[in-house]
């Protein structure tokens, strides 16, 4: 475990902090690689941005709050926002509500969600890497691969012991962001109707974290689950039906066939604002 860097004079650079901001930082050079490459100039998109990383950064910390049903239970929100863990799952949904009111506010009215698609996959790749250097990487397994703790890494972290090897379910979730960013690359122009690599690649994350946070090593609450998989198990029915959907639409028939835009034109008509 590696929880900080360095330090700057007598502050500590925390290493998890270093790459949620190279991941953001990542993030934002793909978002305006994929504009130019789309030809797309519209001052609106870095508002809408702002919105985004805006909301995701505030529901992320806030979005762990109500953890009991007794609220009496929950620390307060002030408490929360001060010491509170980061939930990703929070922090995709606050992002997506900043987004969506960014749009309203801006008036912009087409689909963002084939832009945001790559730089959220990358970003949350290298973000990743900073959970795996400083939380509990997971349950324990026989696996060659498995992270086994000091006496001090594991007294830094609750409920670690020492000299067991535990699953670095952390570096699951970076090979599932990285091979998904491999994906939306490869699927760009493929499918038929705009926003859905976003939406697929949402859909697909939900599946997997559902299935990885058995090794994660996360408190089980209820049924054998963890408090992720209970919200994942009640949004995870809506993005099967709505593969479904799109499938008999036919929005998936171009996957395996290049579609390419007329030439002089981009996939996304441009726009620009003066």
């Amino acid at each position: 475990m590696v929880p900080t860097l360095g330090h700057l004079g007598p502050v500590p650079i925390g290493t998890h902090d270093v790459f949620v901001g190279l991941g953001v930082l990542a993030a934002l050079a793909v978002f305006t690689i994929e504009l130019r490459r789309r030809r797309i100039r519209d001052e609106r998109l870095w508002v809408i941005v702002a919105g985004g990383l805006a909301g995701g950064a505030i529901v992320a910390r806030l979005g762990t709050w109500w953890q009991h049903l007794d609220l009496r239970q929950n620390a307060t929100l002030v408490e929360q926002w001060l010491y509170g863990n980061r939930s990703i799952l929070s922090g995709l949904v606050g992002a997506y509500v900043g987004v969506l009111l960014a749009k309203r506010l801006t008036g912009y009215r087409d689909r963002t969600g084939d832009l945001f698609a790559p730089a959220v996959a990358i970003g949350m790749a290298i973000g990743r890497v900073g959970c795996l250097l400083t939380e509990l990487p997971g349950t324990p397994t026989s696996l060659p691969w498995g992270i086994t703790l000091s006496p001090d890494q594991a007294a830094r972290l609750p409920g670690a012991v020492p000299g067991v090897a535990l699953h670095p379910s952390f570096a699951y979730e970076i090979a599932f962001h990285a091979l998904a960013f491999t994906a939306i690359l490869w699927a760009r122009g493929r499918l038929s109707e705009p926003g859905e690599l976003f939406t697929g690649y949402v859909i697909g994350y939900a599946a997997f974290r559902f299935v990885v946070e058995f090794v994660r090593g996360n408190e089980v609450v209820f049924a054998g689950l963890t408090r992720p998989q209970l919200f994942l198990a009640a949004v995870l029915p809506l993005g099967a039906w709505h593969i479904v959907r799109a499938a008999r639409r036919g929005v998936y028939a171009g996957l395996w066939r290049r579609q390419t835009p007329p030439a002089g034109r981009s996939i996304t008509p441009p726009r620009t604002v003066h």
